[in-house]
This record gives structure tokens, sequence and C-alpha cells, in this order.
């Protein structure tokens, strides 16, 4: 069986600092993950990323065209239920975070350098893309 399919931003900002990477908790388990979602019929897949970073992060910004690349992971559906998923990963430069979202009751966030952040995520693929974001990010 296939993967079923998701969609995801990778939100961040140029910082005095360095470049920044948000990373937000899931509400599941509280791990940390990035905004992804489920498809929908009516927006494209970076589009629907983009929705996922508004929804989850309060971030609006310019997103990517074209994914990142992307990762696989396995998806606890219920007690006794997983699904395998795919994800593809479209970055987002982030412009403006509102000061309040649909999702930020639930939610923790971190704004920290792409490196930490892929210590910091369990998905063995998304730490990869991080990584690879940090190697070749703008």
């Amino acid at each position: 069986m296939p993967p079923l399919q998701q969609y995801a931003a990778l939100p961040y900002v140029e910082h005095p600092d360095g470049l920044l990477v948000l990373l937000i908790s899931s509400r599941d388990t509280g791990r940390w993950v990035i905004p992804k979602g489920w498809a929908k019929s009516k927006l494209t897949p970076s589009a629907l990323a983009a929705l996922e970073a508004r929804q989850e992060a309060g971030i609006t910004g310019d997103i990517a065209a074209e994914p990142l690349g992307s990762y696989d992971y396995t998806k606890r559906l219920h007690l006794l239920s997983w699904a395998r998923c795919r994800v593809d990963v479209f970055v987002l430069r982030a412009d403006v975070q509102a000061l309040d979202w649909k999702e930020k009751p639930a939610r923790r966030q971190l704004w920290c350098p792409p490196r930490h952040a892929a210590a910091l995520v369990k998905e063995a693929g998304l730490s990869a893309l991080l990584q690879r974001f940090a190697d070749t990010a703008p």
C-alpha cells in the first residue's frame, strides 16, 4: 500500500544570529515537528503547506512552489491503527507571525538554527531535510 500524502511548511527567518527555523509541538505526543496536513482537493500542495503554517503556527510569508524534499514517517491514527505517510516539505520565508491563531493554545513553538532543529526532531528523514536546508539555505 502506498503511503498517505501530507504537505508541510518549513518556516524560516533570517536573524542577526543566523538562519532560524520554526518547530512546533505535535498535539498528541508533544514531539517537535513542522506544520503539516492532509491533501485537500481545492488546494495546491504549496498552498496547503502555507495554510497549515498559518493554522498551526500563525505564520504567513512566501512559500516555495516546489518542495525542498520529502520524508516518510509512521502516524498513529487510533489506538490500534497506524499509517505510513509521505510528507512533501515546502520552504516558507516567514514575514509575519500573528498574535493569535487557531492552534496556539495546543502547541509550543521553538525558533532555532536548522542543525539544532535536526537534532530535536524524531523523524530521521525530517532531520536529514533540516541538515540539507542548513547547507543550502539562502
